[in-house]
């Protein structure tokens, strides 16, 4: 493996990459696509400054026709790795040997690290323009699912436990809500990251006589990314916010993993994620495996974050040990996230709910989750206290005894109040309807305002 190969053992096995891993952006951080990234910054690099009459005529098409029939040896890259702490030196050397009689010119004025950052940033823009595009994708499913879902009662729970009558549709909000800020956040992420590295030595690139920033524009422009306003060889906020902004997804993600496996479970069996989770030993379940591995992901990413944060620290103007630890933690995040949006993309798609189950769950708990509404409507004709005090002691005697809370204060005759009503959950809804209708208008206009 190349120090540029920034996978790890659990992302490339066979038998867990299907689970945990995204092929496509796993492929992003292969070996294969590091060179042909590298490849394509040196080629790019030497067309540029034979523009500029840094090398000689022709160079430029040399090189980059040298970089488009490269062959790789593996081996002495490996070798060149462990020696120099990066596999760059020695590309530029094999690819110097097939360019010839221009060899000489390759990777004038660059550094190793402007070839890796550079060819990680071109990597990392095609990745994030597919987990803009899962992240749409994801905020579309979502709001239909919760229009569809906008008046299906359900109890709301709170610290494990039913609380008040909520709607499937305000949940699936909650859930929507979160995904279409993170779009926003991606685009203004995206251009404090898309830029290009070229800074030689120690950010000065003194070996190009004044014509360095001419050349970092020009690469810029070719490779289509942004320009900064200087090399940023030690500034590694852009790479620290990213990682950031992956590990809110895939928690926002992982949230709703958590939400679903809860209400997945054979006491409640409110929704199914759709997953073909077979046990080894028990023919009758059905785990709800999808579910289960976005939050497993959103906890992992949550791990990893630190190790961005410690990378951010590089002394000096350039460090190898911050560096390579990017490498070791970066890749690892992105491809987890690629699997969690295909997970979440999955569940959305297939989402089975029972709407009978979440109103026959309010019914058998006594509807316990409606003594707010039965303080409420009992503060009309006594205290608050009051109130909150035959409540709290007609809902222990719902308990235990597994009578309907408001038979049990229907027995309290000393008032005419129409409990009937009072019982009914669709009765104490709140603007739960009104929430889900903003929700899915802000989505919306989010998706036409992206488009």
């Amino acid at each position: 493996r190349l120090a540029a190969d920034m996978t790890n053992p659990a992302l490339d096995s066979r038998l867990l990459a299907p689970l945990l891993s995204d092929p496509d952006t796993a492929e992003l951080f292969s070996d294969h696509a590091a060179i042909q990234s590298m490849l394509g910054f040196e080629s790019t690099l030497a067309r540029c400054q034979e523009r500029l009459g840094l090398i000689p005529h022709g160079a430029g098409e040399v090189i980059a026709a040298a970089a488009r029939q490269f062959k790789p040896d593996l081996e002495a890259l490996a070798r060149g790795s462990e020696a120099a702490g990066h596999p760059v030196a020695a590309l530029v050397s094999q690819l110097r040997k097939q360019a010839a009689p221009y060899g000489s010119h390759v990777h004038a004025g660059a550094t190793a690290q402007d070839v890796m950052d550079t060819a990680l940033v071109m990597r990392l823009k095609v990745a994030l323009a597919r987990f803009d595009a899962s992240l749409q994708g994801l905020i579309e499913g979502l709001a239909v699912l919760a229009e569809h879902y906008r008046d299906t009662l359900m109890a709301g729970r709170t610290r494990y436990q039913q609380a008040v009558p909520v709607t499937f549709g305000l949940k699936t909000a909650a859930w929507l809500l979160p995904l279409v800020r993170h779009r926003i956040r991606l685009r203004e992420i995206r251009p404090r990251v898309l830029l290009v590295q070229f800074g030689g030595a120690a950010g000065t690139l003194s070996v190009l006589r004044g014509r360095g920033l001419l050349v970092m524009e020009a690469l810029a422009r070719e490779l289509d990314l942004g320009v900064p306003s200087a090399p940023w060889h030690a500034q590694r906020d852009g790479f620290a916010e990213l990682a950031a902004w992956l590990s809110l997804l895939t928690s926002s993600l992982g949230k709703i993993g958590l939400d679903i496996g809860l209400l997945a479970q054979s006491e409640v069996g409110e929704v199914h994620d759709g997953s073909k989770g077979i046990s080894s030993a028990m023919p009758h379940k059905s785990n709800p495996v999808r579910s289960e591995t976005l939050v497993a992901i959103g906890r992992a990413n949550a791990n990893l974050l630190s190790g961005m944060h410690q990378a951010a620290m590089h002394e000096h103007e350039r460090s190898g040990s911050a560096w390579t630890l990017e490498w070791l933690t970066l890749p690892q995040m992105a491809t987890l996230t690629g699997a969690a949006l295909r997970h979440a993309s999955s569940i959305v798609n297939s989402l089975e709910v029972n709407a009978e189950r979440m109103a026959m769950n309010i019914e058998r708990s006594g509807r316990l989750a409606l003594a707010e509404a039965a303080v409420l409507t009992l503060s009309d004709h006594v205290d608050l206290e009051e109130a909150r005090r035959v409540v709290s002691e007609a809902s222990r005697q719902a308990r235990a005894s597994g009578i309907d809370l408001f038979e049990i204060l229907a027995q309290e005759r000393t008032f005419a109040i129409d409990w009937e009503s009072a019982r009914d959950p669709t009765n104490w809804l709140g603007s739960a309807r009104e929430f889900v209708d903003r929700a899915v208008a802000e989505a919306r206009a989010s998706i036409s305002t992206a488009g």
